[in-house]
């Protein structure tokens, strides 16, 4: 019997008050995530007996919800990810650049995820691509994945950008594979000048052609001065990237973009008590050396930090990019393999593997053995109606 604090716990507990609260404001995507956190992996969205067929013990086991802000509902879509991205890594160093929104716009971030964070891939990514090329630093076509996280340790509105980014690159003439000059990449000075003005011109753009929206506590910003005298703020400040030591292989690339592609805002495992309308998490504090600490904070004010983090729907949070992009997949970087000598494996290994043969080959426990008597083979017996239909549809 599960004894841990879960999410969904405070969600079963307090979201009915939120919603009350709350839900006539409240952006659809987030009564979807809130209803499908609650529901998951219970007799709400069905699910199915299983009978052993060498002891006749019974299994009953309830549907997960599949939202990918489910903290439950993560690992095999990851592991699924990881498998394809193995086949992409290339013998080389990689680097690890991270580009942060500035606090001044995370207000209007929040009310405009869908430019705000768009931009946000738009101009880190022409910031690299286009260093890159430049043969004062690299001269060559790069490849990168980013991953957009928008949570702080404790829950607060961060937005940022973590790319993983090949050291190295195929030349103009698609003949070479071109080796960094440094053991930098490119200067974090020089990223950071170009990303700065790349982003902000960008949102100027977005203002003037009637992109962005202004309720609340932007409003303020519709105004073209007020708009204009921000930007102006953010040009005078030094904006900071901020690149990370080099992943020696790819192994190290590999359980990096593990822990980090498909992490929600707050998995369960920081979950530490639920009690008396409050909530108790654990987390680490950047500012006094990676301490552990703990925070306890009013149950709705603990969903209000979730929600922030529930994405609009459809809104793709991992993105690729140069070499590494789809289109460039089957060329450029088929070409890089060859030019540095990988062995093209199997594209089609795992294209039919089941989430039970998946399981088991990731954790070692096949799903399919009865877990009392360890001989039989579980056999579905019985699918089960969802008893419940989850709103909002």
């Amino acid at each position: 019997m599960r004894s841990s604090p879960e999410v969904a716990d405070v969600f079963r507990s307090y979201g009915p008050d939120y919603r009350e609260m709350h839900g006539q404001g409240m952006p659809l995507a987030h009564l979807r995530a809130m209803r499908a956190i609650e529901t998951c992996r219970t007799a709400a969205l069905g699910g199915h007996v299983d009978e052993c067929d060498h002891c006749g013990a019974l299994r009953v086991s309830y549907n997960s919800c599949r939202n990918r802000h489910c903290p439950k509902c993560q690992s095999l879509d990851k592991e699924r990810w990881l498998e394809n991205r193995k086949r992409d890594l290339l013998p080389t160093r990689y680097f690890h650049i991270v580009f942060t929104l500035p606090q001044q716009l995370r207000s209007l971030a929040l009310r405009n995820q869908q430019v705000v964070y768009n931009l946000l891939f738009r101009a880190a990514a022409e910031t690299l691509k286009t260093l890159a090329q430049d043969p004062k630093h690299l001269g060559a076509q790069i490849g990168f994945i980013a991953v957009l996280h928008t949570w702080s340790q404790t829950l607060m509105h961060h937005p940022h950008l973590h790319c993983i980014v090949t050291g190295g690159g195929l030349s103009p003439d698609g003949t070479r594979w071109i080796q960094p000059k440094t053991d930098f990449l490119i200067h974090v000075k020089v990223l950071s000048k170009l990303f700065q003005g790349k982003l902000l011109a960008y949102l100027k753009e977005a203002w003037q052609n009637g992109q962005l929206s202004f309720p609340g506590k932007v409003a303020y910003l519709q105004k073209e001065r007020s708009f204009n005298d921000l930007l102006s703020e953010l040009y005078k400040q030094e904006w900071v990237v901020y690149c990370k030591h080099p992943f020696p292989n790819a192994e190290k690339v590999m359980d990096y973009l593990g822990r980090y592609t498909h992490r929600v805002a707050i998995s369960n495992d920081r979950v530490v008590k639920i009690h008396n309308n409050q909530v108790t998490f654990r987390y680490r504090d950047r500012d006094d050396n990676d301490k552990v600490k703990l925070m306890t904070l009013n149950a709705s004010e603990f969903i209000r930090r979730f929600l922030m983090h529930v994405l609009p729907d459809g809104f793709m949070k991992i993105r690729h990019y140069g070499i590494l992009s789809n289109r460039s997949r089957k060329t450029k970087l088929s070409t890089c393999k060859a030019l540095l000598g990988v062995c093209h494996p199997d594209e089609t290994r795992n294209a039919k593997e089941s989430w039970q043969e998946l399981l088991t080959r990731i954790t070692g426990h096949d799903p399919r053995i009865c877990p009392y008597c360890g001989k039989g083979k579980m056999i579905l017996k019985e699918v089960l109606n969802p008893s419940a239909l989850p709103l909002p549809p």
